[in-house]
């Protein structure tokens, strides 16, 4: 669970965010929006990095699911996700859909 919003600092922000983009659980995902981090998060506003992390909140077995169009994509994480997937298409991360 993220610290309260006052007590944070940006930049500790960034690399919680970070480490948790890159220890997943599933490598596919490790990836994905390890590699998105690594790239976007320091140009994310506060907005995004908000989005970002109810993305990461998510189960890895769903996130999966949706990035592979297995299921679809909550409305509220679709925007987010379809950054991450175009990313990953630019960059030569492989994924389904």
């Amino acid at each position: 669970m993220s610290a309260p919003a006052s007590t944070e600092t940006h930049e500790h922000r960034l690399k919680r965010l970070k480490i948790r983009a890159w220890r997943r659980g599933i490598k596919e995902m490790d990836l994905l929006i390890g590699g998105y981090a690594d790239a976007h998060l320091a140009l994310m506003t506060p907005q995004e990095l908000d989005d970002f992390e109810m993305l990461m909140s998510e189960h890895d077995q769903d996130l999966l699911a949706w990035a592979t169009g297995q299921h679809a994509v909550p409305a509220e994480l679709k925007p987010t996700l379809d950054l991450l997937l175009a990313f990953a298409d630019k960059t030569g991360v492989a994924h389904g859909g």
